[in-house]
C-alpha cells in the first residue's frame, strides 16, 4: 500500500491541476481562456498553476499572436502525460485496495 501511495504525484494534487492536466490530456492544446472558462478560474489562479506544471516539465506554453491579440495556448509534454497516466493508475490501484 505504502508504494502505491508514493506513486500519486503531488504536482496533481489540486484540482486545478488535475482539472488542467485532463483537459491537456483529451485536447492537443488549449489556449488560456478555455482552461479559465473550463476550469472557472480566476486568470491568476490559472496562471500560477501553469507556471508550476511547467516549472515540473509537465505543461509547455506557445505564445504567439493572433489579430494582433497575444495568444497563449499550452499541451502536455510527454513527460507530463506519462507522468499523469502513472498518477491515474496509482489513484485506481488506492481506489481498488480500499473496497
Amino acid at each position: 500500500m505504502k508504494e502505491i501511495i508514493y506513486a500519486i504525484n503531488k504536482e496533481f494534487e489540486s484540482r486545478v491541476r488535475l482539472g488542467i492536466m485532463s483537459v491537456l490530456m483529451v485536447n492537443d492544446q488549449a489556449d488560456f481562456n478555455t482552461l479559465k472558462e473550463l476550469l472557472e478560474l480566476t486568470d491568476g489562479n490559472l496562471s500560477s498553476h501553469l507556471k508550476g506544471l511547467e516549472k515540473a516539465g509537465y505543461v509547455k506554453a506557445r505564445k504567439r499572436f493572433v489579430n494582433r491579440k497575444p495568444n497563449t495556448t499550452y499541451s502536455a509534454t510527454r513527460a507530463g502525460r506519462k507522468a499523469f497516466e502513472q498518477h491515474l493508475r496509482a489513484l485506481e490501484q488506492y481506489i481498488r485496495k480500499q473496497r
